[in-house]
């Protein structure tokens, strides 16, 4: 039997001391089981990556039905919008016609235009009031002639008869009708003051279409909602279904429940996401249509009305709430699906 030398004994018992060490470091290394928590962030980043863009090629894929479906949405999201953006406008209409919800105060005869100066800045200064306006005798008596059509009978006249006018700006005129009855019953009692008009019947009957108008608008946009809810969870029933083995085979190879349904809530995000670019083009190609024919409407009434478009929070706001209507939609479809098909 042939002897190993002592030197070479040595060597091979170097070299294999030396591989355990590095065995024994790899050993340490990976003692931790599931690795260091920045390859757990990448790795997770990775399968979000590749959820996300692997369900937008899907949608490519499939042109025809993600077009549909697409379309459907948004105009089911154009409309809500829409709604929202008419209402916006109303009550922009609203506060411009609330300077016609004034009181007018007829004052004495006998009150001179200083004394009707004073008498409007103690109005000015309260509370209920936001602004008052002096009109003097010569300046109704010219506003008569030009408006009235008797401008040649009343030159004959030697005394002007008309008194000074003070018409006053209530503050928040439209959304408190106690507030001014109250406002008109204090003006009545004034000493100074002959008449205080006010139709009160017109500001409560504005404020009652305005009221109707803003449930109706809140319901519509509520109805139009569960109909997007309805609309991207049946699109994410027939993918399922479309890859029901795929996810079989996935569930049966040991696949968590949050990695079979991360595809599907992914397809349900870019669905609405797109819906609600598409939606917001759809009802700004609209206003921008209508937008001639109101500012020619309000320029025949003397007024020049701006149609007011969706500002950039609105814009974003209108389409993160698109995406997460498509996130709903699909979730709680999947929740039904995946219990029915006993892939728990």
């Amino acid at each position: 039997m042939k002897r190993i030398p002592k030197r070479s004994q040595t060597r091979e018992g170097r070299n294999s001391s030396r591989y355990t060490g590095v065995a024994r470091a790899d050993f340490k290394r990976t003692l931790k089981p599931g690795g260091l928590i920045v390859d757990k962030l990448k790795a997770y980043r990775d399968l979000h990556a590749h959820a996300l863009f692997s369900s937008l090629g899907r949608l490519v894929a499939s042109p025809f039905n993600s077009i549909m479906t697409i379309a459907v949405l948004a105009i089911a999201i154009a409309l809500a919008s829409g709604f929202y953006l008419i209402m916006k406008n109303f009550n922009q209409l609203a506060g411009n016609l609330e300077t016609t919800a004034q009181i007018s105060l007829f004052l004495e005869d006998g009150v001179s235009e200083t004394e009707a100066k004073h008498y409007a800045e103690a109005i000015g200064r309260n509370p209920d009031v936001r602004e008052v306006k002096l009109i003097s005798r010569e300046q109704a008596m010219a506003e008569f002639k030009t408006h009235s059509g008797f401008g040649n009978a009343i030159s004959v006249l030697k005394t002007n008869p008309l008194p000074v006018v003070l018409q006053v700006l209530p503050r928040g005129g439209l959304e408190d009708k106690q507030k001014l009855e109250r406002l008109l019953q204090t003006f009545r009692t004034e000493p100074y003051v002959d008449i205080a008009q006010l139709d009160l019947q017109w500001v409560e009957r504005l404020h009652s279409i305005l009221a109707v108008s803003q449930h109706a608008a809140a319901l519509m946009n509520t109805l139009l909602a569960c109909a997007v809810l309805f609309i991207a969870g049946n699109t994410i029933r027939l993918e399922l279904h479309n890859r029901r083995e795929e996810v079989i085979i996935a569930r049966l190879v040991g696949a968590t429940r949050s990695f079979i349904q991360r595809p599907f809530l992914y397809t349900g995000f870019w669905i609405g996401f797109i819906s609600g670019i598409v939606a917001w083009f759809i009802v700004t190609v609209m206003m921008l249509i209508l937008r001639q024919s109101v500012e020619k409407l309000s320029s025949l009434y003397n007024d020049f009305f701006h149609l007011l478009f969706f500002d950039f929070s609105e814009t974003l706001l209108l389409i993160l709430t698109a995406s997460a209507l498509g996130v709903v939609g699909s979730w709680v479809s999947l929740q039904f699906l995946l219990q029915e098909a006993k892939l728990e």
